[in-house]
């Protein structure tokens, strides 16, 4: 099974079907029977769902792996990592199905508006209302660029 190159980059509104599904951009699906791994986090204290391509699921792991921690540290992160993923696939119809118990703690319900958004390695599921707060919190500062990115 190859790993697909991905670089997750935008954002945009979609809605949420009755069954917690979600229409996936065709350009961030993964190749057939590649499976994308769902993980509840936290970002600016908001809940979001990560979702992470094979490519940043080992990438996430190989940091743990090459980190300074102790084997036995290294050990109990990587099991907190991989029983906070869920494995999920993208559907023939291009759906994403988000589990009912994972779209509800993130304060998203059937039938509701949600964003994807790209995060280059992975892209995020948030309730509407919450990516309108990281979209005021992560403004980019144009003054403050001194990378010139912006």
């Amino acid at each position: 099974m190859s790993t697909t190159e991905f670089s997750y980059m935008g954002h945009t509104a979609y809605k949420m079907d009755p069954k917690y599904r979600v229409s996936i951009p065709t350009s961030w699906r993964p190749a057939a029977g590649e499976p994308l791994y769902l993980l509840s986090s936290k970002t600016h204290d908001m809940p979001v769902i990560k979702v992470l391509s094979q490519k940043a699921y080992d990438h996430r792991k190989n940091t743990v792996k090459n980190s300074n921690l102790s084997p036995r540290e290294k050990t109990d992160l990587l099991g907190t990592f991989a029983m906070q993923c869920r494995a999920a696939n993208v559907n023939d119809q291009g759906k994403l199905l988000i589990p009912k118990d994972l779209s509800e703690a993130i304060g998203i319900k059937a039938d509701s508006e949600v964003v994807l958004a790209g995060r280059d390695l992975h892209f995020e599921v948030w309730s509407k209302e919450n990516h309108a707060k990281v979209l005021i919190i992560e403004a980019p500062n144009l003054e403050n660029d001194v990378l010139g990115i912006f």
